[in-house]
């Protein structure tokens, strides 16, 4: 038996529509509970690392005040591990952070809350 042609894209089409992820599909959709955020939010921060040193500057352009904290992450297993407590930064404000390891820095970042 034959298929003709419309019948045979007809086929493949419907599998592709049935095989894609729902991600993968154009749609706009909706989520019940999830409403979009009015106003942006989170302070830029740069971090620099020099040495043993880490000190990030954080600026908000933003009119909500958030709360930054620094965590600095130490190489060495004994090496304590930072955490800066949390700092407010008000709406064009710039705050500065620090932090050191005592031989090694293996990584830095900064959180933010509201």
């Amino acid at each position: 038996m034959r298929l003709s042609r419309r019948v045979a894209l007809f086929l493949v089409a419907a599998s592709l529509v049935t095989v894609l992820p729902y991600e993968a599909m154009s749609h706009a959709r909706v989520h019940a509970g999830k409403a979009a955020d009015p106003q942006p939010f989170g302070a830029e921060c740069r971090v620099r690392v020099t040495g043993v040193d880490v000190v990030a500057h954080c600026h908000n352009p933003y009119p909500d005040t958030d709360r930054v904290s620094l965590h600095i992450e130490c190489d060495p297993w004994w090496d304590i591990d930072t955490d800066t407590a949390p700092l407010a930064a008000g709406p064009a404000m710039t705050v500065r952070l620090s932090g050191r390891c005592w031989e090694k820095v293996r990584s830095a970042w900064v959180s933010h809350g509201r």
